[in-house]
C-alpha cells in the first residue's frame, strides 16, 4: 500500500474518526507554513483523502466502504499524486479476498496501478513538476483513492497525451502480454501463435502485439451467447483465426489451419479442456505459458505430448518478473506500449466510472451484470 507517512491506515482511520472541533483546534495552534510556493506548501501536508478501504478480508462487495482519510505527511522527497484514474483488476479482487499470493494486511486500501497528476512535491524533488502525469512503478497496493503520496523514486513520469484509461491500465495486462511474448521463446515474422481466453484484456493486448511483430494468432474462445460478435471484435484487432471450443471437437485441428504455420508458443488463462485445445495446436517443442486459471480446472498433459511432441509448461506471474533485475528495463517497455495505444495499435475495451459509483462498477467488475468492459475509476 501506498506509504502513509508516519502514520498506519489505522491511526489514519482514528483520527478520520476525530470530531473535526479537535481537529480544527490542533492545525490552528500550529505554526503557519509558508504557501507562497506549490513547492513549500508540499513539505507539510496533503490534502485529506477519499478512499476505498477495506478493514478485513471477504467478499469485496461486503468489505470495501468510501472514508476520508486525514493529510498525510509531504517529506522532502515525497510526491504527492492527485489519482486521475485507477482500474479494479482480478487480482485486486483476489486481494480483497485474501486468496492472493501477495496482499496486504488489512485495514488497507483498495487497487494496485492507477495514473495520476503530480500536486505538489517536496522539497528535494527535481524529477518531478506538479501538474505532471504519472504511474506508480512499481504498482504497489492503495491507488484506490484520491491523493497519494509515495517518495519520487516510485512514480514514473509519462506522456500527457496518453488516453487517461490506457495510462491507467498499462501494467499489469500491456506488461503481462509483452513479456509473454518475448520471453519464452523467440519468434519471427510470420510464425504463429495460440491462446485461449483472447477476449480478455491480455489476450486482446496478445493478438495486437503480434500483429505488429508480423505474427499470426490463433484465437479460442468458450461456447456462449455473443460468440460471433466476440468473433468479430477480435478479427478487427489484427486476430488471424478465432475458433469456439466446440470449433475444435476434430480429430486433427491443424487442419482447420490453412496456410498457418503450427504455432510454437500458446498462451492459457483458462485451464482444463480450455489448455489441452492450446496443447493440441502446438508444434513439435512448442511451449505453453499459463498465466491464469479462470474455469479453476486443472491444467492435464497427456504422456504422449511431453513424450513424443517434447512440449514445455511454463509459468508466468507478473509481479514475481517485476521483482527481478529486469524489472529495470520497464521504463522502456512502459513507453512503447503507451505509444501503441496513443497510435491507435494497442486498444482494448473499458468503462471509466466516477469515483462515486465505485460499487456499481464493482458489481460489474464482480460479474453481476454479465459480460462487461474493464471497469476504470475516475476520480
Amino acid at each position: 500500500m501506498a506509504r502513509l507517512g508516519l502514520l498506519s491506515l489505522k491511526s489514519l482511520l482514528r483520527v478520520a474518526a476525530t470530531p473535526s472541533s479537535q481537529l480544527c483546534r490542533s492545525f490552528l495552534h500550529r505554526p503557519r507554513v509558508a504557501t507562497s510556493t506549490i513547492r513549500a506548501f508540499s513539505a507539510a501536508l496533503s490534502p485529506p483523502s477519499k478512499a476505498i478501504v477495506y478493514d478485513q478480508q471477504g467478499p469485496p462487495d461486503s468489505v470495501t466502504r468510501v472514508t476520508e482519510l486525514p493529510p498525510v505527511e509531504i517529506k522532502d522527497n515525497d510526491v504527492c499524486v492527485r489519482m486521475l484514474a485507477a482500474p479494479i483488476n482480478p487480482s485486486d479482487i483476489n486481494r480483497i479476498e485474501g486468496v492472493y499470493p501477495v496482499r496486504p494486511s488489512p485495514p488497507a486500501v483498495g487497487g494496485y496501478e492507477g495514473v495520476g497528476e503530480v500536486h505538489a512535491i517536496g522539497a528535494a524533488v527535481k524529477s518531478l513538476s506538479p501538474g505532471d502525469w504519472v504511474i506508480a512503478f512499481p504498482p504497489t497496493s492503495g491507488t484506490w483513492q484520491t491523493y497519494v503520496v509515495k517518495e519520487q523514486s516510485l512514480w514514473y513520469k509519462i506522456d500527457k497525451n496518453t488516453p487517461m484509461e490506457y495510462a491507467a491500465t498499462v501494467i499489469v495486462n500491456p506488461l503481462t502480454a509483452l513479456r509473454m511474448l518475448e520471453d519464452f521463446v523467440v519468434l519471427k515474422s510470420g510464425e504463429s501463435i495460440v491462446q485461449n481466453g483472447a477476449t480478455s484484456i491480455v489476450g486482446q493486448c496478445l493478438i495486437q502485439l503480434a500483429r505488429v511483430r508480423g505474427i499470426h494468432s490463433i484465437n479460442i474462445l468458450r461456447d456462449r451467447p455473443g460468440s460471433d460478435e466476440a468473433k468479430e471484435k477480435l478479427i478487427k484487432l489484427g486476430a488471424d483465426e478465432v475458433f469456439t471450443e466446440s470449433q475444435l471437437e476434430v480429430k486433427n485441428v491443424k487442419t482447420l489451419l490453412g496456410s498457418i504455420p503450427e504455432p510454437a508458443l500458446g498462451f492459457n488463462c483458462v485451464g482444463g479442456n480450455a489448455a489441452s485445445l492450446v496443447l493440441k495446436f502446438l508444434r513439435q517443442g512448442g511451449t505453453m505459458v499459463t498465466y491464469g486459471g479462470m474455469s479453476k480446472k486443472p491444467v492435464t498433459v497427456s504422456t504422449s505430448s511431453f513424450i513424443f511432441k517434447d512440449l514445455s509448461l511454463r509459468g508466468f506471474w507478473l509481479q514475481k518478473w517485476l521483482s527481478s533485475d529486469k524489472a529495470e528495463q520497464c521504463h522502456g517497455m512502459i513507453d512503447y506500449l503507451l505509444g501503441l495505444a496513443r497510435d491507435g495499435k494497442l486498444t482494448y475495451e473499458m468503462e471509466l466510472v466516477p469515483f462515486d459509483d465505485f460499487h456499481t462498477a464493482l458489481d460489474k467488475a464482480l460479474g453481476k451484470r454479465g459480460s462487461q468492459p474493464k471497469q476504470v475509476i475516475k476520480f
